[in-house]
């Protein structure tokens, strides 16, 4: 029985919790006979996955294997499992240029665009296209929504450098404009240095 996506998101919050709740063990025999059998379950898994990775690669038909290996590359959790046994069947620059073809169309609609110069050292680099280079107010926007699109469909890079993303422009300070660290310096005068009845106000002007 197949298990809905909100579910596996409660099963995977409990799972963390058990694993905190194991690193908090006051006995370091039991901590360390707890992460044994954790890495066994990871390492009998893994091997399970490459196993079935390699049926699916020998089918006579390399279309149809073909076809099944995008299939697992589609489902979240199957992906997820995959790169956590680095076996996903689909490499990460692969996986990066498809993720900027599906955002592409949103960042086209504001008039901006972005190009894959390539994945180097575990960082994807690329470079921001059209009327979003430069301009600080748009370029974050879409630079955000280039990053998640990336992140979901690649979580094992490293980082992701776009160029073209415009620095926000300085604060400028109006002319005649006291900096509140000014103020900090000035001695504070007493309040009762000068009566109410002196203080003149300057009348104004209609």
């Amino acid at each position: 029985m197949l298990v809905d996506d909100r579910e596996l998101t409660e099963r995977a919050a409990q799972i963390g919790s058990l694993l905190e709740r194991i690193e908090s063990l006051p006995d370091p025999a039991a901590r360390a006979t707890a992460a044994e059998v954790l890495q066994g379950l990871l390492v009998l898994y893994g091997e399970g996955l490459a196993r079935m990775l390699a049926i699916v690669r020998q089918r006579d038909d390399p279309m149809a294997g073909a076809a099944m290996l995008d299939a697992f590359a589609a489902d979240e959790l199957i992906a997820h499992l995959l790169l956590l046994h680095d076996l996903h069947p689909v490499d990460v620059e692969t996986r990066v240029a498809r993720a900027l073809a599906e955002v592409r169309p949103y960042l086209q609609s504001h008039g901006g665009n972005v190009e894959l110069i390539g994945v180097d050292g575990g960082v994807a680099r690329l470079r921001l296209q059209g009327s979003c280079h430069g301009c600080p107010s748009s370029t974050v926007t879409l630079k955000l929504a280039i990053e998640e699109a990336i992140w979901k469909a690649a979580p094992d890079l490293d980082g992701i450098d776009a160029e073209g993303v415009a620095e926000p422009p300085p604060i400028s300070i109006p002319t005649g404009f006291i900096p509140a660290s000014a103020l900090t310096r000035r001695t504070a005068q007493p309040a009762a240095t000068q009566p109410m009845q002196q203080i003149q106000q300057t009348p104004q002007k209609l």
